[in-house]
């Protein structure tokens, strides 16, 4: 096989494509008004569909490469975290609960990094993926951030977050069991 045509395969450009939204984020830094936070929020909520159709695509068409393997997770952590990190300095998120997702996200990885040199795969677990699905919805909601639709977009992203910071916290210490006790591995 062709190395340079697996590593550049349609997943992974599609995975790559989703990076490229991590700069437009930085408009977020202007505090834009109603329209901007929405077209934000819009390209954000774009750039999380293709997190699923890029590994539909890779799964479907037996597209699967380490590069993935490696891009995918990268993908949705910078585009999250970057989004997150924005929101600080304009008042939307609370720099504690940011720093806390971002400490688990590392210490997941680290895990997950010392399990592979073991040869041993963590897969992604469900709750796991149910926390990525909190923070996408939450941090779209803070995105937007006016009222939207007849809600408070604040509010409502402000309590996802929490619950998605009560499955950040859970599914970190179910990583940490699984890698401790060796269950659910290999």
């Amino acid at each position: 096989m062709n190395k340079k045509r697996d590593m550049f395969n349609l997943p992974n450009t599609i995975t790559l494509a989703r990076i490229s939204v991590v700069p437009f984020l930085f408009f977020l830094l202007m505090s834009p008004g109603p329209f901007w936070s929405l077209v934000l929020a819009c390209l954000f909520v774009l750039a999380a569909i293709t997190d699923f159709l890029d590994g539909f695509v890779a799964r479907k068409y037996n597209m699967i490469t380490t590069m993935g393997k490696f891009l995918d997770p990268l993908a949705d952590k910078l585009i999250v975290n970057s989004a997150m990190i924005l929101m600080i300095p304009i008042g939307r998120i609370d720099a504690w609960i940011v720093v806390m997702i971002i400490m688990r996200d590392l210490i997941v990885d680290g895990i997950r990094s010392i399990a592979s040199s073991d040869g041993i795969y963590i897969h992604a677990s469900v709750l796991g993926k149910q926390k990525t699905l909190a923070q996408i919805i939450a941090v779209t909601a803070l995105m937007i951030h006016y009222p939207f639709l007849g809600l408070d977009a604040h509010r409502v992203g402000t309590v996802v977050l929490y619950v998605a910071f009560l499955l950040t916290i859970y599914s970190g210490l179910d990583y940490f069991i699984k890698f401790y006790r060796g269950a659910g591995m290999r």
